[in-house]
């Protein structure tokens, strides 16, 4: 714990992360407003004492919709994260133990997986299933399973040589119980180190959906949907959109941050110079 809170990029990154994740959760004792609230008569109001981040083109307290909004962008980021990481790992780590026909059919998968782009893959799977937070998981999580597959897959690949599991498997041990027992618990920490990469490029990922307007359906809020509400007045009105990016742009460095403080933790080499 010292030495991870010696780590200036895990704090750095940790804070901003509980900061958002404070502020989404505490969101009905931040705000006066309904997120959903229209007040056309106040509308597009600059930042002031009554509307702290001003108000968009309908009257609605731009800063209710983000704090609000947090909740279904963190929400999806986490769940997409989640799938993502239960699919690609399991799947990589049994592919890179056995090897064989199975390693190569879902490798092939993947390589045409990631002969789209992220954001490309996300887009057809969402116009396929239709907008919803359920489908949102999918969407998102899905494009992202070729980054824990390809991890977990080189690192089971290279535990699998090594002499305890050589032991393991001349005393008598099954496939399952050596890659229960001794290949997973090796591969988890590799995975974990891009867990918070991975979290940043879904977040991402949401609010590009939103901003196209593929993501969360109306009249629930999105970080993307705020951005995407305010383009009409990007120079007129500029709040809206600025705003909302910020909080996009914080939560993505955020997870970024720690991300690359997990890695240099888990480097012995890094950790010992540092």
């Amino acid at each position: 714990m010292r030495s991870i809170l010696k780590n200036k990029l895990i704090v750095i990154g940790g804070s901003i992360i509980l900061v958002m994740v404070l502020l989404v959760a505490f969101a009905p004792l931040l705000t006066q407003y309904q997120y959903g609230a229209i007040d056309l008569p106040n509308k597009q109001q600059p930042p002031g004492a009554q509307h702290i981040m001003g108000t968009d083109a309908y009257g609605r307290d731009v800063w209710c919709r983000i704090v609000y909004g947090g909740r279904i962008s963190l929400t999806v980021a986490i769940g997409a994260t989640a799938l993502a990481l239960v699919c690609g790992t399991l799947l990589g780590t049994v592919a890179g133990y056995i090897r064989g026909t199975l390693d190569f059919i879902l490798g092939r998968i993947v390589d045409v997986m990631m002969a789209f782009p992220m954001l490309l893959l996300s887009l057809i799977i969402g116009i396929a299933l239709g907008s919803s937070m359920r489908n949102m998981f999918f969407s998102i999580g899905i494009p992202v399973i070729p980054m824990f597959f390809r991890l977990a897959r080189a690192t089971s690949m290279s535990i699998r040589e090594r002499s305890f599991v050589t032991a393991a498997r001349s005393m008598g041990s099954g496939r399952f119980r050596i890659i229960v027992r001794h290949i997973f618990p090796n591969v988890l920490p590799h995975i974990l180190v891009i867990l918070s990469s991975a979290m940043g490029g879904a977040i991402l990922a949401e609010s590009s959906l939103g901003f196209l307007g593929y993501g969360i359906p109306l009249p629930t809020p999105s970080w993307g949907l705020i951005v995407n509400d305010g383009r009409d007045y990007m120079f007129t009105y500029p709040w809206t959109t600025a705003f909302g990016g910020a909080f996009i742009a914080l939560s993505i460095l955020g997870f970024n941050l720690l991300g690359d403080g997990l890695r240099d933790h888990m480097d012995p080499k890094i950790r010992t110079r540092g």
